[in-house]
């Protein structure tokens, strides 16, 4: 066993400046001998972790001692092969493993998808029909050049493609108007999840690991020990991680990372349900006048939905088959209605879906109890479904703990601020580990900075895309210019 594993300093002296005055030392971990990589097959070193007492399991203690736990402070060099595991398998995790590889640097995404990676980049396919949803992002915009380039090269491997269908917003009683200009938007050519899937396709320094559900996180020996259930996943020079929640915060909770901690701590995250239903035919909108059926549309003065859209228009399904429908519902409703995920009793799935479908009712302008029943319904809690609060940063890194944290929440609730958190976090890491690490602070950022509100739908950002007042307002603005 090492020798040196954590040393206390001499008494407290903030490492970052505002530090919290709960920290009361610091821990340095210290590698005895060179860390070295076991193959060059990208796959993570393993050792065994000191074993740390566990927190207690009420939020009041994790909260209370997450925030007074000891920073970590790795002060040996690093390796010339260093390995960088990233918690976390949505949009941001890939894309900032993809970025990593660029640099030259291997990578290890944990994922606990059971089926396949995206997080929520994620399509439902139902046999034997088979019936394809989008149940999570339903499409995206770009206004970055960075981002930009990254969709190119999905539209040339043919994994997405321009979105034409009609979007637009609906008000009670079927009153559709279609949404004036917009940018262009943005599909999976056969859903989302596939897009996600092909992001490290031909990736040659990334391994990815799914399903699996990173428990613990033990900084020893000069580096971060992963465990899922007691079952160590190895040996990384730094950590990402790109998920967030209760699942994160308990990770965090005591890992030695307490600014990280904090920061995760102050995202506020929106409940938001989705009802995945089929129907043996198109829905029945009541006649009016040059109504155009729309492929999508944002639900206005409805509680328990928020947005409905007809995947198999959208994703040019059979159209002699039944029509799969996507609705959410509002994140006043989710919150509401808010249950453990996991565990959904049946009573409130029934409920959900009963609200919700009387929503479509009132949304398309039926009598109570007029809709077609559908063949095929299923009801799915985002509980931590999209941030209502951002720092407005594109990453957060801690170069004394070597850990960062990347993710949509960052730079809004947006498929392209996914992809350019986890780019900015791949270039910082990678010019960290280009430093040697011998200047720890000049690499810390978003330690502290704070959260304002985030504006938007209730399903998510759309860059350059403008509601029907927006595009009112931006329209007198112009003439009265």
């Amino acid at each position: 066993m090492a020798s040196l594993l954590f040393q206390p300093l001499k008494p407290y002296k903030p490492i970052f400046p505002g530090t919290p005055k709960t920290l009361t030392q610091t821990l340095v971990c210290k590698a005895d001998t060179p860390t070295t990589s076991n193959n060059s097959t990208g796959k993570p070193r393993s050792r065994n972790p000191r074993k740390r007492s566990s927190y207690g399991t009420s939020r009041r203690s994790v909260l209370k001692k997450s925030f007074a736990q000891e920073q970590v402070n790795f002060t040996s060099p690093v390796p010339d092969d260093p390995v960088v595991a990233i918690v976390g398998g949505g949009v941001s995790g890939l894309v900032c493993a993809l970025n990593l590889e660029r640099r030259g640097v291997r990578s290890t995404v944990f994922d606990t998808g059971m089926h396949g990676l995206g997080g929520r980049m994620g399509t439902r396919i139902i046999d034997p029909q088979p019936l394809v949803f989008d149940h999570a992002a339903q499409f995206f915009t770009v206004s970055d050049a960075r981002f930009r380039e990254l969709v190119d090269s999905w539209l040339e491997k043919g994994v997405v493609r321009e979105w034409e269908g009609l979007i637009g917003e609906l008000e009670v009683g079927g009153n559709f108007s279609p949404i004036p200009s917009s940018p262009t938007r943005y599909i999976g050519v056969n859903g989302m999840r596939p897009v996600a899937d092909s992001i490290l396709s031909r990736s040659h320094l990334v391994n990815v690991v799914r399903p699996c559900w990173i428990s613990r996180l033990d900084p020893f020996n000069g580096m971060w020990h992963l465990s899922e259930n007691g079952k160590p996943q190895g040996g990384f020079d730094a950590i990402v991680i790109a998920h967030n929640g209760k699942c994160a915060n308990r990770l965090l909770s005591s890992s030695g990372l307490p600014l990280l901690m904090k920061q995760m701590k102050s995202l506020e995250l929106s409940s938001i349900w989705a009802l995945l239903a089929a129907f043996e035919k198109p829905l029945i909108v009541p006649a009016r006048e040059n109504f155009t059926p729309f492929e999508g549309a944002f639900v206005k003065g409805v509680d328990s939905i928020s947005w409905m859209a007809n995947n198999t228009n959208k994703l040019r399904s059979q159209s002699d088959g039944p029509q799969c429908w996507t609705f959410f519902s509002t994140a006043s409703y989710g919150k509401q209605n808010k249950v453990p995920q996991e565990n959904i009793p049946n009573v409130t799935a029934e409920k959900v879906k009963r609200d919700m479908l009387e929503g479509v009712e009132v949304a398309i302008g039926l009598s109570r109890g007029s809709l077609e029943q559908p063949i095929y319904t299923r009801v799915q809690l985002w509980g931590a479904a999209l941030p209502t609060n951002t720092p407005n940063i594109p990453c957060i890194f801690d170069p004394y703990g070597r850990a960062g944290i990347c993710g949509d929440w960052l730079l809004g609730s947006s498929v392209e601020a996914a992809a350019l958190s986890g780019m900015a976090l791949a270039d910082h890491i990678a010019d960290y580990f280009e430093s040697g690490g011998a200047r720890p602070d000049e690499f810390a950022i978003g330690l502290h900075d704070a959260f304002q509100p985030i504006k938007g739908h209730d399903i998510g950002q759309f860059p350059g895309l403008k509601s029907k007042e927006q595009a009112s307002e931006t329209e007198t603005c112009s003439t009265y210019a």
